[in-house]
């Protein structure tokens, strides 16, 4: 009876570490502005490009973005600002102008929608 209160008390601490990691990947979804197969990749990268996140996927036809992250290393402004700078806007990041302007013409987007 002895040894299995002990084998209990050693696994049960290792139990409750591995289900705190798997709380650590967080879920969101947020608005990407672009058209194409080449802004995907763009702003999938950008994305991915930000320590602690896990997963990228940008829909073309709905322009939603959905990511996995560790919101710890990669707070979701940060993935917001990465995208930007790529010259994508974001429902709360605008890309430069210079940085858009330089955009292949097929991923120009219309601007005039963002505040």
């Amino acid at each position: 009876m002895k040894k299995l209160i002990i084998i209990l008390m050693i696994t049960l601490p290792l139990g409750v570490k591995g289900q705190e990691k798997l709380n650590k990947n967080t879920k969101a979804s947020f608005e990407v502005s672009g058209n194409c197969e080449m802004c995907k990749k763009r702003i999938e990268k950008a994305a991915l490009s930000v320590k602690g996140v896990k997963m990228a996927n940008w829909d073309i036809p709905t322009n939603i973005i959905s990511v996995i992250h560790n919101p710890e290393k990669a707070p979701i402004q940060t993935v917001h600002e990465a995208i930007a700078t790529v010259g994508h806007d974001t429902s709360l990041s605008k890309a430069d102008s210079e940085v858009y302007d330089k955009l292949p013409m097929c991923c120009l987007y219309d601007r005039d929608k963002i505040e």
